[in-house]
This record gives C-alpha cells, sequence and structure tokens, in this order.
C-alpha cells in the first residue's frame, strides 16, 4: 500500500521500482493482507493516522474551517455582485458549518480534559476554547438568523449580519492560529520521533554509519603522528652519528 501511495504522489523518477505493475501489485496484497485481520486490525491498517489519535478534534477541525470561510466569501460576493443565488448556496454553507462546529467543539473539550499538557500551553488552551465557544456561538445565531429571514435584502440588518460573519472569520482565524501554536510549538498530543532525512534523487540505502567508525578515524591519526616521530628520532640519530 506504501509502495502504491508513494508511485501516486512522487511518480516512477524518484524510487526503485514503483512502475504501475507493481503498485496495482501491491494494492492487491494489501487488500489481500487484509481478510486475516480483525475489524480493529482493519481499521487500523486502512486509517494508521486516524487510529493513532488520541483525539479527534483534530481530524473534525477542518470542517467547520472550510465551511464557515466558504460561506463567508460566497456571501460576500453574492451580497456584493446582487446574487441571491450565491447567497442560497452560501447558506447551506453555514449550515454545514455550523453542524460541523457543533462536533468540533464538542471534541475538543474532551480533549482539553484527556490530553496531556504543561502549564505553558494551558492558557493557550484555554483562550483556543474560548475561541471555538465564539465562533459556535455566532454559527448558531447566523444560521437561527439565515433560517428566519430568507433573503437578506441591502439594508441596516443585512450590514449587521456581515459585520457578525466577518467577526466569525477572524475568531476562525485566531483560534486556527493558537491550535497550529500548541501543536506545532508545544508539541500538543504529538508523539516526538526521529525522522530519517530521505533524499529523493537517489533511490539506494542510504551509507550506514557502521562501515566507517568515528573511532577507526583517532587510531590512524595517532599511527601517522607515531610514524611522524619515529622518523624524525631517526633523522636526529643520524645526524648525531
Amino acid at each position: 500500500m506504501t509502495n502504491f501511495l508513494s508511485f501516486q504522489v512522487h511518480g516512477n523518477a524518484d524510487h526503485a521500482g514503483g512502475s504501475p505493475a507493481e503498485s496495482v501489485e501491491s494494492l492487491l496484497i494489501f487488500i489481500t493482507g487484509l481478510v486475516d485481520k480483525q475489524p480493529l486490525e482493519i481499521f487500523a491498517a486502512v486509517l494508521p493516522g486516524v487510529s493513532s489519535l488520541q483525539n479527534i478534534h483534530p481530524m473534525l477541525v477542518h470542517f467547520p474551517i472550510a465551511f464557515l470561510l466558504g460561506f463567508f466569501v460566497l456571501d460576500v460576493v453574492g451580497a456584493f455582485a446582487f446574487k441571491p443565488q450565491w447567497r442560497s448556496v452560501a447558506s447551506w454553507f453555514l449550515y454545514f458549518g455550523t453542524i460541523s462546529a457543533v462536533a468540533t467543539v464538542c471534541a475538543g473539550i474532551l480533549a482539553a480534559s484527556t490530553v496531556e499538557h504543561g502549564d505553558n500551553v494551558h492558557d493557550i488552551m484555554e483562550r483556543h476554547e474560548h475561541f471555538g465557544l465564539i465562533i459556535l456561538g455566532l454559527a448558531c445565531l447566523l444560521s437561527f438568523w439565515r433560517l428566519k429571514v430568507k433573503s437578506l435584502v441591502c439594508d441596516v440588518a443585512n450590514s449587521v449580519f456581515m459585520m457578525l460573519s466577518t467577526a466569525l472569520c477572524v475568531f476562525l482565524f485566531l483560534g486556527a492560529d493558537l491550535g497550529g501554536l500548541m501543536v506545532y510549538k508545544y508539541g500538543v498530543a504529538v508523539e516526538g520521533v526521529h525522522q530519517d532525512s530521505h533524499d529523493h534523487n537517489h533511490s539506494g540505502a542510504s551509507p550506514s554509519l557502521d562501515a566507517h567508525p568515528l573511532q577507526e578515524a583517532v587510531p590512524v591519526s595517532e599511527q601517522e603522528h607515531g610514524e611522524d616521530h619515529t622518523h624524525r628520532h631517526e633523522q636526529t640519530d643520524n645526524h648525531d652519528h
């Protein structure tokens, strides 16, 4: 399965093998290997990233961001271009974004109480949670407003609606920024694993460090130093004679 995916992503130029036939063979071997596995083992083999998560919050968080930002863009374009069809589509983005925000916030609250984190991250996590609750509140308010008022005309009410949707996007960016800070700087819920470097220009195995151990360089240097010292000593003896 790994060879199949690597061919699809990287192509055949920088990997040994990786032909379409070998990729299909690797995929068939992977599928055949699932037959003898238990359901949990199949789930871990098919979705190894999801099965390794401590909490599903990182997986869910992308959906409200995508839906709510899509809602904002379509709604703004529809309002200024006088295209009610665009605003109608934007409404569905808002509804789906609100539903996914409910699941994301619930998973985030659960993660805050179960994922290990230090005191230096606790305040950041609290602010991230507050931003999430504000986003959920604004999304619910805007969804209820859009359901009650089927069409928004260019008046004061529409201006207020656009201001609230703008504030929603601002809090989305602020919350996403704190989430990225916790993950990429403090490594919250991330297992620290040393990653070996991979050279895409060389498909062969990298040379082993054991082939030229550092310890062998020291005796060689000492040997050369000893030979040079002996040579100088012999020259001195010859000069004295």
